[in-house]
Parts: C-alpha cells; sequence; structure tokens
C-alpha cells in the first residue's frame, strides 16, 4: 500500500542553522525507503526561481515584495508540492509560509491579516473531504538568537538584502516565528538552534520520530 506525502518545512532566521540538517533528515527518511523532495522557498520550479531572485535582491515595494512571495508559493504548491505529495513521497521545504508571516509581517510589519486572506487564497487546495489550507504536516523551527546567528553569518558570503537586515529586524523576525507556533502549535517543533550540531540533529530526528515516521 503507497504510503501517504508527507510534508515538512524547516524554519528560522539567516544564521540558524537550518540548511545543515535539510540533507540529514532526508537520508534518513530514504534508508528507510521513502521517496524524499527536497525543496526551498521562495523557489523550487523554475518559474518561482525566476522570482526568487527578484524578492532577495531587488528593491521593491513591500506590496509587491508579498505578492510575488505568494506568487511563487502558488507556482511551487501547484508544480511540485501537491504532486509530489500525491505520489507519496516526503517533502522537505527549506521555509514555507511561515517565513512570510516572520519577514514581511512581523519583519517588514505588513498587514498580518492580508498576509492571512493570501494565505488561503493560495494555499487552498482540494481534498478527498473537501478544499482545505495546505500546510506542512511538521514544521521544525530553529530558534535562536539573531546576534549569534549574524556571528554566524559574518563573512560566510555576499548577504541578500534580508540577511544584510539589522539585528532589531531579525529579532522582530523570530517574534513572529513565536506568534505563528502559538497560533498552531500542534504543526511545530522547536529547536535549540544553539546546541552543538550533533544535540540539533538529535532534536530534529525525535520531533520526526514523535511523529511515527521514523524508526
Amino acid at each position: 500500500m503507497k504510503k501517504r506525502g508527507l510534508f515538512i518545512s524547516f524554519e528560522g532566521i539567516d544564521g540558524a542553522g537550518k540548511s545543515t540538517h535539510l540533507g540529514a533528515l532526508a537520508r534518513a527518511f530514504e534508508a528507510q525507503g521513502r521517496v524524499v523532495t527536497l525543496t526551498r522557498e521562495p523557489g523550487g520550479t523554475p518559474l518561482a526561481e525566476k522570482l526568487r531572485a527578484i524578492i532577495l535582491n531587488d528593491t521593491i515595494d513591500s506590496l509587491t515584495e508579498v505578492m510575488l512571495v505568494f506568487a511563487a508559493r502558488r507556482e511551487h504548491l501547484q508544480q511540485l508540492i501537491e504532486p509530489a505529495l500525491a505520489r507519496g513521497e516526503v517533502v522537505i521545504s527549506d521555509r514555507f509560509t511561515d517565513a512570510t508571516f516572520a519577514y514581511q509581517g512581523s519583519g517588514r510589519g505588513y498587514d498580518w491579516q492580508t498576509l492571512l486572506y493570501l494565505e488561503r487564497l493560495v494555499q487552498t487546495v482540494q481534498g478527498l473531504e473537501g478544499d482545505f489550507v495546505r500546510q506542512p504536516d511538521l514544521t521544525l523551527w530553529f530558534e535562536l538568537d539573531p546576534e549569534i546567528a549574524a556571528q554566524r553569518l559574518a563573512g560566510a558570503r555576499v548577504p541578500d538584502k534580508f540577511e544584510s537586515q539589522s539585528a532589531a529586524f531579525f529579532d522582530r523576525v523570530s517574534h513572529g516565528y513565536a506568534q505563528r507556533l502559538q497560533a498552531d502549535p500542534g504543526r511545530f517543533a522547536r529547536i535549540a538552534a544553539d546546541n552543538p550540531r550533533e544535540t540539533v540533529w538529535l532534536s530534529v530526528l525525535q520531533a520526526v520520530q514523535q511523529k511515527g515516521w521514523l524508526v
């Protein structure tokens, strides 16, 4: 019998270290016979990747930025995520909608209610029991003090327009993630990202094992 598709997102401010564990989790699922699709937001499809370049690098109006983010997400859902889930695959995404609420909502101060409306509009899909808003089955939030994250990023690469923001901006972003967790605590696993890499990985693994998806 075909296994149910799983959707897992990794969230956290830049420098939280989440990317280090994306591949490790994919390999853990593959070792148990699952097909894994690794992806990211913004991005994941050719069109969404083009929009990603604009979102991360161009100076644009805040509403334009939000609309581009959700346009990329709709394309991502329709062309990659939903088909992979229908095939019974495990989809692991480096960020999803929580990042929009954290960065554009809390970080930039964009209207939260408008983001909620766009979330419903863009992420509503048809299921066997009717329409529903697609969310990850599990979101791993890598929580880290913005000052520590900045130290990790320093000199690592040329920063995009988000990575070059102030510590105060990333503090607001962190509060945005916390607000999303409070609204949907059953979906989130809070990962203390200031621990050693091995400890962080164990936290990730345990969060997935508690769902019964890995043994």
